[in-house]
């Protein structure tokens, strides 16, 4: 059976299967369905929990002895394998399938790793155990998705948050799941029911640091690229890697092509604003990037961002902040910095 992370819990409620399978990258959803499934085998009184990380030197035989093995501490166990690569030779496959021929039901497998593809998942071993089991493949979540997932964490925790600021969490911590629900906690014991604020928010998240990679593509919108540079030279100097900065720039350049192409075709600001679920405070960012930024110039940057990450991952010949500088100026200026003679440097 194969089923998604919102389904889990309910999973578990109609039966605890003899297999679980969890496989993928996103690592909040995968540490959280581990910990359910754990917390209601033991409720169930699977106490004894065995791991096995396994790798390619790993001995399937002990696998083999301790799933058959009498228990000196408890009747019913877990036992939980890691595998470093979903690639698990022969051996691994036959003794797989030997043991689904052969399961007990005072023990509870779990398998987990990295996501799985199309290949892996037309395996033998992953049929025998998947039919067996429950198979739960991990995604990461995105979009409307994610502002679903913050509106579910907050009714958990009993926060309060205003529709404007879900929108913000969501583009600020998208891809990042495990830093987002630290951040829910932490409102939701500052703030407890009390309706929270973009504002409130702001002041707790975003500026308790001193630059962040958000900060600096709202001053890429809004056109202020002296800030811009500000914001790099120290977001270089607190040892931020150049990659963690090009996903966001990419993002946002990828997005002003898809809506001003959109403009182009007779929508309305609007209308954009509404399908690309940009909130209120920052709504005069994309105006202004929309009417400032031609398609060429964003057309141009989006190559030489590519560039700049190309050149930075295989050259240490040059300073990736300074081309970072070079990609956002060309948004407006369409030339480079050199030719515009703006004077700086980065350490």
């Amino acid at each position: 059976m194969r089923i998604y992370h919102n389904q889990v819990a309910n999973t578990l409620n109609k039966n605890m299967a003899p297999i679980w399978l969890i496989f993928g990258d996103e690592p909040w959803q995968k540490n959280d369905a581990l910990s359910q499934i754990k917390h209601q085998a033991q409720q169930q009184g699977f106490s004894e929990l065995i791991r096995f990380y396994v790798d390619d030197k790993f001995d399937w035989s002990l696998l083999e002895q301790e799933y058959n093995s009498l228990s000196l501490f408890s009747n019913q166990r877990m036992i939980e394998l890691e595998l470093s690569s979903n690639k698990i030779g022969d051996v691994g496959s036959k003794k797989l399938i030997q043991l689904c021929d052969n399961l007990s039901p005072d023990i509870l497998l779990i398998l987990h790793g990295a996501k799985l593809d199309a290949a892996n998942q037309k395996r033998k071993w992953f049929k025998a155990v998947e039919s067996k089991g429950v198979f739960l493949p991990i995604y990461d979540i995105e979009g409307k998705q994610l502002s679903q997932w913050i509106y579910q964490q907050a009714q958990q925790l009993n926060l309060n948050l205003h529709q404007d600021l879900t929108l913000m969490l969501a583009k600020l911590f998208e891809g990042n799941l495990l830093a987002l629900s630290q951040e829910l906690a932490k409102l939701s014991l500052l703030f407890q029911q009390q309706q929270v604020s973009v504002e409130d928010a702001e002041n707790i998240i975003i500026k308790q640091a001193k630059f962040s990679a958000f900060q600096l593509t709202d001053s890429m919108l809004k056109g202020d690229i002296n800030k811009c540079i500000t914001m790099l030279e120290q977001l270089q100097q607190e040892g931020i890697a150049v990659a963690q900065l090009i996903w966001p720039i990419h993002k946002e350049i990828s997005q002003l092509l898809a809506m001003q192409e959109q403009l182009s075709q007779g929508k309305s600001l609007s209308e954009l604003y509404s399908q690309y679920r940009i909130w209120d405070k920052r709504k005069p960012l994309y105006k202004n990037a929309l009417t400032q930024i031609s398609a060429s110039n964003l057309a141009h940057a989006q190559i030489r961002l590519a560039q700049t990450d190309l050149i930075t991952k295989t050259s240490v010949e040059f300073n990736g902040y300074i081309l970072l500088a070079d990609v956002i100026s060309a948004l407006y200026h369409g030339e480079s910095l050199h030719k515009l003679s703006l004077n700086y440097e980065f350490s």
